[in-house]
């Protein structure tokens, strides 16, 4: 049997993938729950992720995986119009009028912006159409540096460092241009007359995951069941242990796959990882009225949130039963920082004062329901050297023959984390298993 620790979607696809070449797999999930990150609130229609998710058109491996299991056609693929709230107003930044309009980066800043994207360096006066196609020969390169040798002065202060503030607070210097450049190349295709395609299932990522376990095989996964110990015999894996409600059980195993936190890698093996994770505060409001007719807003100043995210500006408010539904979302970068500290009613309290200074009109009384899940690692900091910290797939030779790691550490959640990384390092991990055997 192959034991697999975690039922996120990294455990399951990689469970996938193994029955699928014919062997014998057990999923064991500590909590009562599977999906990880992809768990979801019920809502009246639809049920909707606690944390917002949507596609961008370079995730291939899940619109695959899609498609296998009779779900192709679910997948709709959406414009997701985005803004900047910039000095008390929100600017489109969609179309390519739109952005030529920003009022806040010269003409100059936005044609070096706009061949960055496009990936293509035009320092020197000589296009190069292939400056920025290794990410890895900038792993060591501050994004201020970069983005001021290869944009201007202006793009950086005015555009992107507030963007770094939201997503790595304290940490942003620390980051790398290669997560840059890489975040860049992920956000997929733009249509310029309407904005950004994005995709999101008819009845949101449950069914996806819903899909997955059946394919498994429900009889193959444990929830409430928590891997404690994990056996070798000399040098190659032996069993685990795993402790239930009401009982101890040992399984003998062939492989064992680590699909979860690096923490629980190292507590199970001794493995030690140096990446450094992120925590993230996320509050989801049901509402009687919208607040903003943009889909995903980006803060300029010093807000207590990162982002607003008006999911039904997205996906149509009839399947929620007519309600508006808004993420409001930070990052944390340790339990240190006030708003980890704060009680579920404090940082509502504290998000909506703010929202009402940025939205005179909106009238709180819309607030229904305000409910706020929170994860202490969200996702890694992608710190200069990152590459050099990834957690390998198979760890024979620094743990034992037959452990696999296919949590959030591992190369597939580079250069940004995403439901489509877990799936790749699931798949990485099973093809290498099956090859073995």
């Amino acid at each position: 049997m192959i034991g697999i620790v975690g039922g996120g979607i990294a455990g399951l696809a990689a469970a996938y993938r193994l029955r699928k070449r014919g062997h014998d797999v057990r999923v064991f999930e500590a909590s009562d729950s599977l999906g990880g990150l992809a768990a979801t609130y019920e809502t009246n229609g639809d049920d909707i992720e606690r944390y917002y998710h949507h596609l961008s058109k370079s995730e291939e491996t899940i619109v695959e995986l899609a498609d296998e299991l009779g779900l192709g056609d679910d997948l709709e693929w959406r414009i997701g119009k985005n803004a900047y709230y910039v000095d008390g107003v929100v600017h489109p930044l969609d179309t390519a009028w739109q952005i030529a309009a920003y009022p806040h980066m010269s003409l100059y800043d936005k044609f070096r912006l706009g061949m960055l994207t496009l990936g293509i360096d035009v320092r020197g006066g000589v296009p190069d159409f292939d400056a920025y196609e290794e990410l890895a020969e900038y792993e060591h390169t501050p994004i201020e540096d970069f983005v001021v040798e290869h944009t201007t002065r202006g793009v950086y202060d005015n555009f992107v460092d507030p963007l770094l503030d939201g997503k790595f607070g304290e940490r942003k210097h620390d980051v790398s241009a290669a997560w840059f450049l890489g975040r860049v190349r992920f956000r997929g295709e733009r249509d310029l007359l309407r904005g950004e395609l994005l995709g999101y299932f008819d009845g949101g990522f449950a069914p996806l995951i819903d899909a997955l376990i059946e394919a498994v095989g429900r009889e193959n996964i444990q929830t409430g069941s928590r891997v404690t110990e994990l056996d070798t015999e000399g040098d190659e894996v032996d069993t685990i242990t795993v402790e239930t409600a009401d009982e101890t059980e040992v399984h003998e195993v062939d492989s064992v796959v680590v699909a979860a936190m690096p923490n629980v890698l190292e507590d199970l093996t001794g493995f030690e990882c140096e990446i450094d994770f992120q925590g993230a505060v996320c509050g989801l409001a049901t509402m009687s009225e919208s607040l903003m007719d943009t889909y995903w807003l980006n803060i300029a100043h010093d807000a207590p949130f990162g982002s607003l995210i008006e999911h039904t500006n997205f996906v149509p408010r009839e399947r929620y039963g007519g309600d508006h539904l808004l993420y409001v979302a930070s990052y944390v970068q340790g339990p240190h920082e006030d708003l980890w500290q704060m009680t579920d009613e404090e940082v509502e309290d504290a998000w909506f004062d703010e929202i009402e200074d940025m939205f005179p009109d909106f009238d709180r009384s819309a607030v229904e329901e305000f409910k706020v899940s929170r994860n202490p690692r969200a996702g890694p900091v992608y710190e200069r050297g990152y590459l050099d910290l990834v957690v390998p797939y198979d760890l024979a030779d620094d743990v034992a023959e037959g452990v696999y790691y296919a949590g959030m550490a591992s190369e597939a959640q580079y250069p940004e984390r995403s439901l489509n990384g877990g799936i790749v390092a699931g798949y990485e991990v099973a093809d290498r298993i099956d090859k073995r055997l």
